[in-house]
């Protein structure tokens, strides 16, 4: 059986169990999705610092792994240095195993998702991931300037990872569409991307947000895309394609 692991690289199990029912809905019954939380590091991946930090407390832990699985997905939503670390180990490069993380899987997705007329934007939790998701976005598609033909940019809460899940529920809620609607007034967004793994089965408020900046109709036609979603589907294509 084919078998993708899940990597969360800071060291909050909450957050990992959070993203198994997403993973689960996607019925990919024929391959096994497996689970790695780091084994200690940062509670919560704030900015690159942590995001650099994080490696050291999962690379030696992973490298047990990497024979036994076809695909790896890294779920943190930055350019995590442990995407191209994971594609330099001999073992993933001699077998070409898929290796992404959930921000290339949405960015990815979105573009093929909207029409050319209309921009993709994300939306994540603080203010330091503005810059950092923006220089990071325009990296990733080499375009530079000219990223703001498809990019919107990045709108952001104020909250961190942890913050989705232990703050008032409403205070949550507020920011998220807040957050939304700011981005939606960038011009004609067509793909709102969740820019944090900890925002895992927030569609809905999301949603809410689209409905009330554009109308029912509008509202209902802006894609929203998980990177954990995104992610797995596309590892399960690469993995089966043998790309």
């Amino acid at each position: 059986m084919r078998s993708i692991l899940i990597i969360n690289p800071n060291s909050t199990e909450s957050m990992t169990n959070g993203l198994k029912p997403l993973v689960d809905a996607l019925h990919f019954k024929d391959t096994a999705h497996e689970y790695f939380t780091a084994p200690s590091g940062p509670k919560s991946i704030n900015n690159e610092d942590d995001a650099a930090e994080s490696v050291d407390h999962c690379l030696p832990s992973l490298r047990k792994h990497l024979e036994r699985h076809d695909g790896f997905l890294i779920a943190c939503y930055s350019q995590h240095p442990l995407v191209p670390l994971l594609k330099d180990e001999s073992v993933i490069k001699s077998a070409r195993k898929p290796v992404t993380g959930i921000f290339e899987a949405s960015v990815s997705t979105s573009l093929q998702i909207i029409h050319p007329d209309e921009k993709f934007g994300i939306v994540s939790t603080g203010k330091v991931w503005e810059s950092i998701l923006t220089d990071a976005t325009i990296a990733f598609l080499g375009t530079g300037s000219e990223a703001s033909k498809r990019f919107a940019g990045v709108e952001t809460t104020g909250l961190n990872a942890t913050d989705l899940h232990d703050a008032p529920a409403e205070e949550v809620r507020k920011r998220m569409k807040d957050a939304v609607k700011r981005l939606l007034k960038k011009g004609k967004v067509g793909a709102v991307c969740l820019g944090c793994a900890g925002m895992a089965g927030m569609d809905e408020m999301i949603r809410e947000a689209c409905v009330e900046e554009l109308g029912e109709e509008q509202g209902k036609r802006v894609s929203i895309v998980d990177g954990v979603k995104a992610g797995i589907a596309w590892l399960e294509g690469a993995v089966r394609a043998g790309f």
